[in-house]
């Protein structure tokens, strides 16, 4: 019994630290691509332009949108997680953090490499948070939530969403360009790859692992809410 219990202790040690150096490691990687300049992730666009109107820093931004999409899950009848929580805080502190360490880039060859390495870092957090299996993100519960509203698929209702998101930051202002769209394309098969990287052993007493690399049916943690399951190939994000 003690070892069942210190091993169920571990393994939510590990879930832990994953799911905040996950959520770190995404505000950091966000704030690549403000300082690479050549374009952000979708609801990176919409808070860079909000920001720019407000003056209000981008991270805080990001955790005021966080907080507004979560009111959202009320009617939507979404249940948030320990994760879904943590979010936004957590990604909008670190993304100030890295910012206020890492200047503003001016040469070509620098911002490149940085686009780069943010979108690939991006990669790397989202595999951390969502094997955490601690609840979807806030943007996240808002999709599944209209999906199941509306009946519409996921991919559907994700694509309308940052569409959405994009247009109106890039007219507030947000920075849209290579980057936009080269995250786009690569974020799908990076958060894939790394979901296999970092996914869980099973918990003492089962044979399921917490998290694989190929998410194709809904699940929970305890403690969590609802995980949909994206469809083939396309990953759902911890935004």
């Amino acid at each position: 019994m003690a070892r069942t219990t210190g091993r169920s202790s571990t393994h939510l040690t590990r879930r832990l630290v994953q799911l905040y150096v996950g959520l770190a490691l995404y505000g950091a990687s966000s704030a690549l691509l403000v300082r690479a300049g050549l374009g952000l992730e979708p609801w990176g666009v919409l808070h860079q332009g909000l920001a720019e109107r407000t003056g209000i820093s981008i991270g805080v931004v990001s955790i005021i949108v966080g907080a507004v999409v979560l009111l959202l899950w009320i009617p939507l009848r979404q249940r948030p997680g320990l994760g879904t929580v943590s979010n936004v805080f957590v990604v909008g502190l670190a993304m100030d953090g890295t910012l206020a360490v890492v200047g503003d880039l001016d040469a070509l060859g620098i911002r490149i490499p940085v686009m780069v390495l943010g979108i690939v870092l991006n990669g790397v957090a989202t595999g951390l948070y969502i094997a955490a299996r601690f609840g979807p993100g806030p943007r996240d519960g808002l999709m599944t939530g209209l999906n199941h509203i509306t009946g519409r698929s996921i991919r559907l209702v994700r694509t309308a969403l940052e569409v959405a998101v994009v247009a109106t930051g890039f007219v507030l202002g947000g920075s849209v360009g290579a980057g936009t769209v080269l995250y786009a394309l690569a974020i799908g098969p990076l958060a894939q790859l790394f979901l296999r990287m970092f996914a869980l052993p099973a918990p003492a007493g089962t044979g399921v692992p917490v998290a694989s690399g190929e998410p194709s049916a809904p699940a929970t943690a305890a403690g969590s809410g609802p995980v949909a399951a994206p469809p083939s190939g396309q990953a759902i994000l911890p935004q």
